[in-house]
This record gives C-alpha cells, sequence and structure tokens, in this order.
C-alpha cells in the first residue's frame, strides 16, 4: 500500500491527483493491473471526471453545493453534515486499469481528490495490484 498526502486549500475543492498516482505505479513497476484509490476520510471523496476545462470541477462543486447547502437543519453538532453526505454519494473509491505501465483513463479524464470540509492535510491511499 502507497498513502499519498494531499493539502487541501478550501472548504469545497477538487484536485487533480492524477500524476501522483501515476508516480506510484511507476515507482512500483507495475505494467500491468488495477490501482485502487482510497479516501479514509468521511468528509472527503474521490471520482474520475474531466480536467479538460477546469470549470468541469467548479461546475460539481457548485452543484453539490446547491443540493446541500452549508446552512440547513441539520443536526450533527460539528457543522459538517453536507461534507458528510457529499463524500457519502461521491465515494470513498475508485479502481483504474493499469496497462503498459500508465493508468487506462479516457481522453479528458483525471482522478480528483474530492475536499468537502477543507482546508485541512488528508491521505490518499493506493493498492496497486500486478497483474504481471
Amino acid at each position: 500500500m502507497k498513502e499519498i498526502k494531499v493539502q487541501t486549500n478550501s472548504r469545497s475543492e477538487m484536485i487533480d491527483i492524477t500524476s501522483l498516482v501515476q508516480v506510484a505505479i511507476s515507482e512500483n513497476k507495475v505494467k500491468k493491473g488495477v490501482c485502487i484509490i482510497f479516501i479514509p476520510h468521511t468528509t472527503a471523496a474521490v471520482t474520475i471526471n474531466e480536467n479538460a476545462d477546469p470549470d468541469v470541477p467548479r461546475d460539481i462543486i457548485t452543484a453539490l453545493e446547491m443540493v446541500f447547502p452549508q446552512n440547513s437543519h441539520y443536526r450533527h453538532m460539528e457543522g459538517n453534515s453536507p461534507a458528510h453526505v457529499k463524500a457519502s454519494l461521491v465515494g470513498a473509491s475508485a479502481t483504474v486499469l493499469i496497462e503498459a505501465g500508465r493508468l487506462v483513463l479516457g481522453t479528458w479524464q483525471s482522478i480528483f481528490f474530492c475536499e468537502f470540509d477543507g482546508p485541512r492535510s488528508r491521505k490518499v491511499f493506493l493498492s496497486i495490484i500486478s497483474n504481471d
């Protein structure tokens, strides 16, 4: 297992971690297999989506905030209930294929760490499984 550290800067943001994941795969010298990306936090998530247009991640954050506003009738005392809901909906893990030592992603796809309760220091765990 490999651990990646991510420092977030805003309450809600999406950070492209594709290159960090690719570096870990290259360091492990895996040519063919899968990479499982796991987020061990209850107010953060991971998703795969478009990175060609920076408005796409911004629109995703905006849409989630419209559906789950910060100020509503939540009962959780810490004040971060919308972050918990967003993280549950987006998800704590993603799996990406590896072929020829590279992540198998579509032309416009990137792996995003999704922060919903920042800024914070976060962790991302990778399980890189070889099928060589």
